[in-house]
């Protein structure tokens, strides 16, 4: 229990330190120096995933030099945050060439002549394995955008008929009618809040007409899918909400930023009353209290105003996708072995490098680098919603230090993938097929 517990806190510390940090050294150190964090970070993880995995039980010496890793990571993730805010500078002209040339032309032009050696041109600032590396990391998370994109649909097209099967399963047992209007009330609610939120779509002043075509299509499609699923037997009305409420997530978060429209205006604070609206003596103690803390180290007030900036430099609209395609992301690991062979029991088991099968395999050795792979994950949505910023004009910033104005094509490709991956299902599939509750005992 204990053990549990401290793998539960060790994993929300990480995500917090991950969450917060990478957006603050995008939002003061540039771009250059957001990427250079990012892949000093992930190699640290990389790294010591490498290490724990190499580490057999009976090995004293490395399960301590894995705790001692372990333990100093948290002084580790600062180290490198506080050396890339050293290296790097927020201006743009420090680390982009004028004519907008990027880190191959920055590496291998006249201007390292300068170098007074070769190993400053090969290790100094904006040497070769720099600007290497750090090329080579931005081109692998541009290039892994479009691989992170769809492999959200088609994980979240496996949850969706995950969740059908199973409430099939609750339908056709003991007292399943009470399952079925319990279901098609949920169902209900899903398709009413996604209907909202489609709505508040059409609020949004940015949205031009070549938008409104591609968000009817959209949604004719999902309509036409969902009449179909439910008509042939082939899905039900959980698996057509969901797939409704996805298809509409998809098209909300191309959209906003989850940010109100209108800024909130200021309100002029109330007059002071004559007199104190609490007792003197709690009044007394309050004044007290206030002095306390304004009596305290600068340090402290120094820190807190530094998690005040890294809260602030959090965007909604990325961290609500971080959030949603890491759960989709964990649930498909316990899906996909449920359904290859081992029914319902593999739902409570994570996947492991000693399964029989390949695929639990893989998934396994992928769970020894899920950090590696949260943060690569993270960072490719930072980028991409800088660049769709920067391509609606609003993130000028970003283009200004060699950052790509992109759009949200891969948003709408994943949204085309999943229904077609959803239509094909239906085509091929059949109204009986269970493949995930087929183990399980119905009495």
């Amino acid at each position: 229990m204990v053990a549990w517990f401290l793998r539960v806190l060790t994993s929300i510390l990480f995500l917090a330190s991950t969450v917060f940090t990478i957006p603050l050294a995008f939002d003061v150190g540039g771009r250059d120096c957001g990427l250079a964090f990012s892949f000093t970070l992930a190699g640290f993880y990389f790294l010591y995933s490498l290490l724990r995995l190499a580490t057999p039980d009976e090995s004293r010496f490395r399960k301590a030099l894995v705790n001692i890793v372990a333990t100093i990571q948290w002084l580790v993730i600062p180290t490198l945050l506080i050396w890339s805010l050293n290296r790097y500078s927020i201006d743009a002209s420090n680390n982009t060439l004028k004519d907008g040339s990027g880190w191959v032309e920055r590496t291998f032009n006249r201007k390292r002549a300068a170098d007074q050696s070769v190993q400053g041109w090969l290790l100094g600032k904006d040497g070769v394995m720099e600007s290497v590396l750090v090329g080579g990391w931005d081109k692998t998370l541009r290039y892994s955008v479009p691989v992170f994109q769809l492999a959200e649909g088609f994980c979240t097209l496996l949850v969706i008929q995950a969740a059908g099967q199973i409430t099939k399963w609750l339908v056709n047992r003991d007292g399943g009618d009470n399952w079925m209007i319990g279901l098609l009330v949920l169902s209900a609610s899903i398709i009413s809040s996604s209907l909202y939120f489609l709505y508040r779509i059409t609020t949004f002043p940015e949205l031009g007409n070549v938008d409104a075509m591609l968000i009817g299509a959209a949604l004719a499609g999902v309509i036409f899918l969902c009449a179909w699923g439910i008509g042939s037997g082939r899905g039900n009305p959980v698996e057509s909400s969901l797939l409704f409420a996805y298809i509409t997530l998809c098209v909300y978060q191309i959209f906003t930023d989850y940010q109100p429209a209108v800024p909130a205006q200021d309100v002029p604070a109330p007059p002071q009353p004559d007199f104190p609206p609490l007792p003197p003596m709690i009044m007394a103690s309050y004044s007290t209290l206030l002095h306390l803390f304004s009596t305290l180290p600068s340090n402290i007030h120094s820190a807190f105003h530094f998690l005040i900036a890294a809260i602030m430099t959090i965007t909604p609209s990325v961290i609500i996708s971080l959030a949603y395609r890491v759960f989709v992301m964990y649930a498909s690991t316990r899906i996909i072995p449920a359904v290859r062979e081992s029914g319902a029991r593999a739902l409570s088991q994570e996947p492991s490098l000693e399964d029989s099968d390949g695929v639990g395999q893989t998934l396994g050795f992928l769970s020894w680098f899920s950090p590696t792979i949260l943060i690569a994950v993270y960072t490719g949505l930072l980028m991409q919603h800088f660049a769709s910023s920067s391509g609606n004009g609003n993130g000028e910033w970003w283009t200004s230090q060699g950052g790509d104005a992109g759009g949200n094509i891969w948003r709408w490709s994943n949204l085309g993938f999943t229904m077609l991956l959803y239509a094909l299902e239906l085509y091929l599939g059949k109204s009986d097929h269970n493949g995930l509750t087929s183990h399980w005992k119905v009495d």
